[in-house]
């Protein structure tokens, strides 16, 4: 297994971008998989997904998002839950990018904070009604699973606290540790993507071959502003 700690990376970065440009990721692995059936995944956002990073390895560019007020709310959220996280659970430390190239291709991770030598910890920043039915139901929501089962299996780490945070209610803390049926689909579904990956590269290129001609363009900045 080979593991690696980007240490001095900062999440959100350009660094960090660069660093994660055309990688599988561990917050994208619910495009490749079906976290119900635990099966390879066929639809829209799976074939969007190989074509957003098959852009992203042959220009080396990731293209600007845009940011909603729940992504800038969790922001701050983040803070305030692995604060608190410190002071009444264990102290922490913040890494921006963690590495796992065992499968012959590499799996990314972005942990929100490492904490000692076994565990993790990952919080979501959610609304109100949300955290109400979270606590209410004492699991972690399904539609982390993955991503939290993946940035297992990147760092090897023994448990990984889930952190449901809503200012104004109680924060959630849910332990979870490694499950080998849902990394073994991970792995499975990773190495199929890989290949899908590999597969339009070689259309692209075989297309490229063909036309009598290629015009080289040049990037805008108005045109990195674009969704």
């Amino acid at each position: 297994m080979t593991i690696t700690y980007h240490e001095d990376l900062i999440q959100g970065s350009d660094a960090w971008l660069a660093m994660r440009c055309g990688k599988i990721c561990a917050s994208e692995m619910k495009h490749l998989l079906t976290v119900k059936t635990l099966k390879v995944s066929d639809n829209d956002k799976t074939r969007a997904h190989v074509w957003e990073l098959l852009f992203q390895r042959l220009t080396g560019f990731v293209e600007p998002q845009y940011v909603s007020d729940d992504m800038l709310r969790g922001v701050s959220d983040e803070f305030y839950a692995r604060q608190l996280y410190a002071e009444h659970y264990a102290p922490v430390s913040e890494i921006g990018f963690i590495t796992n190239d065992s499968w012959g291709f590499t799996i990314g991770y972005s942990p929100d904070a490492l904490v000692g030598d076994d565990g993790l910890i990952e919080v979501k920043s959610r609304r109100g009604k949300y955290q109400i039915q979270t606590i209410a139901e004492n699991e972690v929501p399904e539609e982390y699973l993955l991503q939290l089962q993946t940035g297992l299996l990147v760092t090897g780490r023994k448990w990984i606290d889930f952190i449901s945070y809503s200012g104004g209610l109680p924060m959630f803390v849910k332990r979870v540790e490694p499950d080998p049926l849902i990394q073994g689909a991970i792995i499975a579904a990773a190495t199929n993507f890989e290949a899908k990956l590999a597969d339009k590269e070689r259309e692209y290129r075989a297309t490229l071959a063909s036309m009598p001609k290629v015009i080289e363009t040049e990037r805008r900045i108005e045109q990195e502003m674009f969704v």
